[in-house]
């Protein structure tokens, strides 16, 4: 049951802030920022939180420099470490966003904050066993006080699960989908993302069993098939490029939406490649995966990379200019098929703190469907963000249909 008022509050209890990013300090966290500074609403009420009252205040410098409206920005301190102070920051704010990761370490207590006080929560998580275990933990407390907890809401996995879900709304209604996507990225990633990445890659064994454990709480849906499988690689025809099967958390959330959504109809099934012009490319990219596959297992490889990546830094303003993303989405059903395109700037950051941003503002400020609980960004928010990013320049289109 949903417990807000018509201003997000719980129970009629008001909230200092519509929106409080949480991690603001670090390299993405601070890309976020600035896009609020920029693009928030003059009536969104809004703040930046962090461990280091001393890192805040000099960020709120930084942005006061360009925006001189962001002078008198509320500054809260909170650890991930301190759970009192996550329940106050929760307590706070009728949407928290936060970039602190890896989740499977730092982002469980803010969640169960969250859902405890019924405040919408968003995060740019990609690790499967975190979301999972979020799930069994706390998605029934959320539907109870009305929480939304909507993980993935950046390049993980908003372009893939509103990419799909802008493609079947091309499509008939009522009769069996297929859609594949293709992802196709020229970018470098921080160190923070590769932390991220490592973690994800040497907890093998625990992901499996949070998956597990998910798939025992989770309703069934009788009547309706929907899946994700792990294909084999191919060469795409309809994109001239060779296509590797991809086992990260979108097509995951891809299936969550489609579960929840009648839109994707009867029967739905989703496939996701990277796609690589290249043959030897290809080889050389899955030879690189399994090496890193091999080292993440190695306690001290592992930390030897840790360190050779620092988290809280990442490519500089002009490299990130020059990097980009295309995800293409072959859609067929009813005697329809469509080709649809989802592409913007650089992915792992400019983009990312953009999507991260306008999530928590489609929540705060948009009129949404009634849902709670941990849900996805095409199930929570659906049309309306899609139109947020396309007015913020992320371009969703349909390249062909016949």
């Amino acid at each position: 049951m949903d417990t807000r008022d018509g201003t997000g509050a719980r129970d009629g209890a008001p909230r200092a802030y519509d929106v409080v990013l949480f991690g603001a300090t670090g390299f993405v966290g601070e890309l976020t920022a600035r896009h609020l500074a920029a693009h928030a609403p003059a009536t969104c009420r809004w703040a930046l939180a962090g461990r280091s009252r001393d890192r805040l205040e000099r960020l709120r410098d930084r942005l006061t420099a360009d925006h001189p409206h962001c002078a008198g920005l509320p500054l809260l301190v909170a650890d991930s470490g301190d759970p009192e102070s996550l329940r106050e920051l929760a307590g706070s704010a009728r949407v928290v966003a936060t970039t602190v990761g890896p989740y499977i370490w730092y982002g469980e207590p803010l969640v169960a904050a969250c859902a405890d006080a019924g405040t919408d929560y968003v995060d740019l998580t990609g690790e499967p066993e975190f979301v999972d275990l979020m799930y069994v933990r706390h998605d029934a407390r959320a539907r109870e006080t009305g929480a939304r907890l909507v993980h993935a809401c950046g390049f993980d996995s908003v372009p893939h699960d509103l990419g799909v879900y802008f493609t079947v709304r091309q499509l008939p209604r009522d009769v069996p989908l297929r859609v594949d996507g293709f992802v196709r990225a020229g970018a470098l990633f921080s160190g923070g993302t590769f932390a991220s990445a490592l973690t994800v890659m040497s907890r093998g064994r625990q992901t499996l069993r949070a998956a597990r454990e998910r798939r025992l709480h989770e309703p069934r849906r009788p009547g309706r098939r929907v899946r994700a499988p792990l294909s084999a690689p191919r060469f795409s025809r309809e994109t001239g490029a060779w296509a590797l099967p991809l086992p990260t958390l979108d097509p995951r959330v891809v299936r969550r939406s489609a579960a929840a959504l009648p839109l994707y109809g009867p029967d739905f099934r989703y496939r996701h490649y990277a796609a690589v012009r290249s043959l030897p490319v290809a080889l050389g990219g899955m030879a690189a995966v399994g090496a890193g596959l091999a080292l993440a297992q190695l306690p001290a490889a592992r930390r030897a990379l840790m360190d050779r990546y620092e988290p809280g830094r990442g490519p500089d303003a002009e490299r990130r200019a020059r990097s980009w993303f295309t995800v293409r989405f072959v859609g067929e059903g009813g005697g329809r098929r469509v080709l649809t395109e989802v592409s913007g700037g650089d992915p792992g950051y400019d983009e990312t703190a953009k999507m991260l941003a306008e999530s928590a503002l489609c929540l705060a400020f948009d009129a949404l469907r009634p849902v709670s609980g941990q849900v996805t960004t095409a199930v929570a928010m659906g049309d309306a963000l899609l139109d947020r990013l396309r007015a913020a320049g992320i371009r969703f289109r349909v390249v062909d249909a016949r």
